[in-house]
């Protein structure tokens, strides 16, 4: 699933759940691509090797191909540490020019009420943070995703969905906020775990109404009515126990070039979506393969089992950060004006302890989450039979992620299982299945 709307840290570590929920486009019918034969792998005299077919597969990209992938996915590496210090440099400047105290004062003047005051002040600090890290996030998010041929928008239409973001998080921020702070005003010993409560609950109704409330600003959603494409996908649903009795494409390609999908939705709001780009560039059997491991994350409780998991990694979070702006506060609180924990002009300080905290816990994330991918293409291996299409899928995902990290390197950057680690999975399962997944010849 792409990711390439950037907000302040603070909207980004309170959204960033939602990205197992969201979705992207549709647009208007394409039938899919013609099936590529399969590359004929060495074998070890009559037995399939696993290990042969999946170097066969990697063999299909040029040098060229895998050094412009390897060069976007390592220079992601860096952005990761640009964009955690341009965070708390932003912190800092809110902080000690006292913009922050200002900001504060302002709502005070504006209203008594504390919840409004905290929405006031959410307003100016959002505006203020995506104004201040608007050149990284324009280079970032628009220039860079050009120039590796990522993206499909002009300025004028990317930067018109930055500023619906932008009102999302207005929008879904302040009542937030407002509680946060209701929270560490009252409880002025225990805010820390009531606050992470807070926050899980939070990121659980975000990730929940993301598929039916919030992606649809963005994208525009119609029912997928090519049969040859939809019936085998709900046939798959069925046999899975997805209930969903429709399949909806959206118009992902008026913004990038990547494929994705994901079933998503609870209590009757169940809906399977493949965006446009995976129906103009990939095979039936590749669709099917994309479909089957969406809706292994559906059918495992991947977001559920998520939640928790990070649930644990929030509770962390929010114990140093308890720590952390307790000993900033006794240094630094009288020069920024902040009066403790409880005001909102600390705001800037609560997202730089928690952008510290996890930043480090990255490698620890990632793996939470490579681990629920690996379970959900083991499930669409065996719900679609398609090792073949799962192995060209990867190919094309290896158009902006590294295909053939080192062990140390996928662990700390990776939250998906590299593309060779994923053929070679792929091809494992077609030795032990044989015949199954075989691309007929195209006609």
């Amino acid at each position: 699933m792409p990711r390439r709307r950037r907000g302040p840290l603070l909207v980004s570590l309170l959204l960033a759940l939602a990205a197992l929920a969201v979705g992207v486009g549709v647009a208007a019918q394409v039938p899919p691509a013609a099936a590529p034969p399969a590359p004929e792998p060495p074998t070890t005299g009559a037995v399939f090797d696993p290990v042969a077919a999946t170097e066969a597969y990697l063999a299909r990209l040029s040098p060229e191909e895998r050094a412009r992938s390897d060069a976007y996915f390592e220079g992601g590496y860096w952005l990761t540490l640009w964009s955690f210090l341009y965070a708390l440099g932003v912190a800092w400047l809110l902080l000690g020019t006292g913009l922050s105290a200002r900001m504060r004062d302002l709502a005070a003047r504006l209203t008594r009420r504390g919840p409004l005051r905290t929405a006031i002040y959410w307003a100016q600090y959002l505006i203020v943070t995506t104004l201040a890290t608007s050149p990284l996030a324009i280079y970032q998010g628009y220039f860079r995703e050009h120039r590796y041929g990522l993206a499909t928008q002009t300025f004028g239409p990317w930067l018109q969905d930055q500023g619906k973001a932008l009102g999302v998080g207005l929008v879904l921020g302040a009542p937030f906020l407002a509680l946060l702070y209701g929270i560490l005003r009252r409880l002025p010993r225990t805010w820390w775990i009531w606050g992470a409560m807070a926050t899980i609950a939070f990121l659980a109704f975000v990730v929940l109404i993301a598929p039916v409330y919030i992606n649809p600003i963005f994208n525009q959603y119609t029912p997928l009515s090519d049969a040859t494409v939809r019936d085998p996908i709900l046939s798959m649903a069925r046999a899975n126990g997805v209930p969903a009795g429709e399949v909806w494409q959206m118009d992902a390609s008026r913004q990038t070039t990547r494929i994705s999908a994901n079933v998503s939705g609870f209590l009757g709001t169940e809906r399977i979506t493949l965006n446009d780009n995976l129906l103009r560039r990939c095979t039936l059997a590749e669709i099917k393969m994309v479909m089957g491991h969406e809706m292994g994350h559906y059918v495992l409780n991947h977001v559920y089992e998520l939640l928790i998991e990070l649930a644990v990694v929030v509770v962390a979070g929010f114990a140093f950060l308890r720590w952390g702006a307790a000993r900033a506060l006794r240094r630094w609180g009288e020069r920024w004006r902040v009066q403790g924990v409880g005001d909102v002009a600390g705001l800037p300080l609560l997202a730089a302890v928690l952008a510290v905290f996890f930043f480090v816990m990255t490698p620890v994330t990632n793996t939470i989450i490579r681990v629920n991918e690996v379970e959900a293409d083991v499930f669409g291996l065996n719900a679609a039979r398609e090792p073949d299409g799962f192995a060209e899928v990867a190919l094309k995902l290896g158009e902006y992620r590294k295909l053939a990290p080192g062990a140390l390197e996928e662990f700390v950057f990776f939250d998906h299982p590299s593309g060779r680690n994923r053929i070679l999975m792929a091809m494992r399962w077609k030795a032990e299945h044989p015949g199954a997944g075989e691309i007929a010849p195209s006609e």
